[in-house]
């Protein structure tokens, strides 16, 4: 063990710090708690923040939403009739220019086309 010069000054012991009850002693330690735990004065009103108090509960049993009919939308569909679906059908006009006017008929014939419907045969 390294020798301890007599001159230096150990630190206080345990026993000493605890029992010293003055807190102007330059040996304390600043910003420690150096007493025993205090418990709070009886009879005093400690604040609740609502976590520890128990509170009544309504339970509301709400009957199920009645079941809206749901609208199918067919992509393709007739606006006019809703119940047959557009197909699509050339003009007569489009493959008489589709035949005598071959390159740009084909061209012409596409730009004529028409959409039938294949229920109530509204042309769109």
């Amino acid at each position: 063990m390294a020798d301890i010069p007599k001159d230096a000054q150990l630190p206080p012991s345990y026993e000493e710090v605890m029992n010293t009850t003055s807190s102007q002693d330059s040996r304390l330690i600043v910003g420690v708690h150096h007493g025993a735990p205090t418990a709070p004065p009886p009879n005093l009103h400690m604040p609740t923040y609502g976590a520890f108090e128990t509170t009544p509960v309504s339970v509301v049993i709400q009957p199920p939403p009645v079941a809206m009919p749901t609208e199918i939308i067919v992509i393709g569909g007739c606006p006019a009739c809703r119940i047959g679906y557009l197909e699509d059908t050339y003009s007569a006009c489009g493959l008489v220019c589709a035949i005598f006017f071959f390159p740009l008929g084909i061209l012409c014939c596409l730009a004529m086309k028409e959409k039938r419907c294949s229920n109530c045969g509204t042309v769109f």
